[in-house]
C-alpha cells in the first residue's frame, strides 16, 4: 500500500509518474486518492457495523483540493463513529432522487393519471389540457409547487390572452390531478390546496357586447339622464340636512359642494369620454393633464397584449367635470380619481350598478339600459357630428378598427344617405 501526504505538491509529483492505482494519505486513515486513466478521485475506506469494508467517493481533483477532500473525509469518519454510514446515506439519497423523479408532473401524468382519465368521457382532453398549459412544470416535483409558481403561471397565461374563466378551468384540472396523487399515496398532501388564483386585474365586463347596451340615448332620454343626476344630488342634500338636524351633526354639510359624492362626476365622465367602467375605476390624477385637457393611460381591458400608454383628448365639458372634482378634493397631485369612500382604495367592479339603477329610475329609463349605454352613446354622438370611424376607433380605445365598424358602421351608412341628398 503506497502512502504519501496527500497535498498539492506530492500529488503533482505522483501524477508525473503516470502510475494508476490507489495512494493513501499518511495523516488520515482510510483517506486516499485513486489515479485513473481519465481523472483522479478522492475516496474514503471504512468498515460498517458488520465489519465489511466500504469505499465511498468524496469528489474529484480539480473540483476539490486535497485539504477540502480530507476535511470531508474527517467529517464522514465522525459520522461513522456515531453509527451513520455515508454509503447508506448515499444510497438513500439516490432512492430519494428516484422517488422525486416519480413525483414530477410529467411522470405522474404519464404513469398514473392518463390511465385513470382514460375511463372518463372527456379524460383524454383533460390530460392534453394539463400537458399543454403546464408544459414548463413537466419536470418539477409536484410536492414543490407553491404560490409563487402559480402566480407566475397565471401572469403568463393572461399575457397569452387566455380568459380568466379558461385559466380557472385549467388550474382546477391541475388541482384535481394533485388530489388524485394524494389519494394514490404519491403525495402526502396537495401543495396547492390553499392556493387560489388572483382575481382578474381588471373588470372584463361583457356588458359592452349586450344588444341593449349598443343603443344610444334619444334626445328625450338624454335630457332625462341629466335631470336625474341633478335630482339625485338634490335628494342627497335634503337627506343630509335631515340627518344633521336629527343627531348626526358630525356628518359633512353637502349644501355647498358641487358634487355630493362620486356618482354624478363618474357618470358624466363616462358620458363625455366613452371610457369603460374599469378605466374609470382605475383612473388616477397622474393620468390627467387638466391644463391641456387630456388623459394618458394604459387601457386596462387590452393591457395584457397592448401595454403602451394612449392619449385621449377631453372635451371642455369633461375637463370642467374633472376640474371641479379636483378642486373639491383639494387638488391632489396623485391617487385614484374615484376611490372607494369606505376603503380609499379602488372601487369594486360592481360599485356603480346600484347608483346607475337609482339614476335610471329617477330618469324613467328602461331597466335594460346598462352602463355601457353611455359608452355606446358617446360613439354614436361622435358619428352623428361627422367623425370618421378611425377617429371613433381611437377615442373608443378599440384595438382593431373592425370592432368599430362592426358596432358602429351602420350609423355611418345612415349618414351616407344624408350626404347623397345634399348633392
Amino acid at each position: 500500500m503506497k502512502k504519501i501526504h496527500l497535498n498539492a505538491t506530492k500529488i503533482k509529483a505522483e501524477l508525473e509518474l503516470s502510475e494508476l492505482g490507489d495512494v493513501y494519505d499518511t495523516k488520515l486513515a482510510g483517506f486516499h486518492m485513486r489515479i485513473g486513466k481519465r481523472r483522479v478521485s478522492f475516496r474514503l475506506s471504512y468498515r460498517n457495523t458488520a465489519g465489511k469494508q466500504q469505499v465511498i467517493t468524496i469528489g474529484h481533483l480539480g473540483a476539490l483540493t486535497p485539504e477540502q477532500a480530507r476535511d470531508q473525509a474527517t467529517a464522514m469518519l465522525g459520522a461513522v463513529a456515531l453509527g451513520q454510514y455515508p454509503q447508506q446515506e448515499k444510497k438513500a439519497n439516490k432512492e430519494q432522487a428516484v422517488l422525486l423523479q416519480q413525483q414530477t408532473l410529467d411522470y405522474f401524468l404519464e404513469h398514473h393519471y392518463r390511465a385513470y382519465q382514460a375511463r372518463k368521457k372527456s379524460g383524454s382532453q383533460t390530460v392534453q389540457m394539463i400537458e399543454r398549459h403546464f408544459e414548463r412544470w413537466s419536470n418539477v416535483p409536484m410536492q414543490s409547487l407553491n404560490r409563487n409558481q402559480v402566480e407566475s403561471w397565471q401572469l403568463s397565461k393572461e399575457a397569452e390572452g387566455l380568459a380568466h374563466d379558461t385559466i380557472q378551468r385549467v388550474y382546477g384540472a391541475l388541482k384535481t390531478m394533485l388530489n388524485y396523487a394524494v389519494k394514490k399515496g404519491v403525495l402526502t398532501d396537495n401543495p396547492l390546496k390553499h392556493v387560489s388564483l388572483e382575481k382578474p386585474p381588471v373588470s372584463f365586463d361583457t356588458d359592452e357586447n349586450d344588444t341593449d347596451s349598443r343603443r344610444y340615448l334619444s334626445d328625450a332620454e338624454t335630457m332625462a339622464f341629466f335631470s336625474a343626476l341633478d335630482l339625485y344630488q338634490e335628494q342627497r342634500r335634503k337627506a343630509r340636512v335631515n340627518s344633521r338636524a336629527h343627531g348626526k351633526a358630525h356628518l359633512a354639510d353637502l349644501s355647498n359642494l358641487v358634487y355630493v359624492d362620486h356618482v354624478k362626476p363618474w357618470l358624466l365622465l363616462m358620458y363625455y369620454t366613452g371610457f369603460r367602467p374599469g378605466d374609470l375605476f382605475g383612473l388616477r390624477w397622474e393620468h390627467i393633464d387638466l391644463q391641456s385637457g387630456s388623459i394618458s393611460k394604459v387601457i386596462e381591458k387590452t393591457a395584457h397584449h397592448q401595454s403602451d400608454t394612449r392619449n385621449f383628448p377631453l372635451s371642455a365639458k369633461a375637463t370642467d367635470v374633472l376640474v371641479a372634482w379636483h378642486k373639491q378634493h383639494k387638488q391632489p397631485a396623485r391617487g385614484l380619481v374615484f376611490p372607494s369612500a369606505v376603503t380609499g382604495k379602488r372601487m369594486d367592479k360592481k360599485a356603480m350598478q346600484k347608483p346607475w339603477g337609482k339614476i335610471r329610475t329617477l330618469a324613467g329609463l328602461p331597466d335594460s339600459l346598462n352602463l355601457y349605454t353611455l359608452r355606446h352613446n358617446f360613439a354614436s354622438q361622435l358619428i352623428s357630428k361627422g367623425a370618421d370611424l378611425l377617429t371613433v376607433s381611437k377615442l373608443m380605445a378599440h384595438t382593431n378598427i373592425q370592432t368599430t365598424i362592426r358596432h358602429y358602421g351602420h350609423l355611418v351608412q345612415n349618414k351616407a344617405k344624408e350626404y347623397l341628398d345634399c348633392l
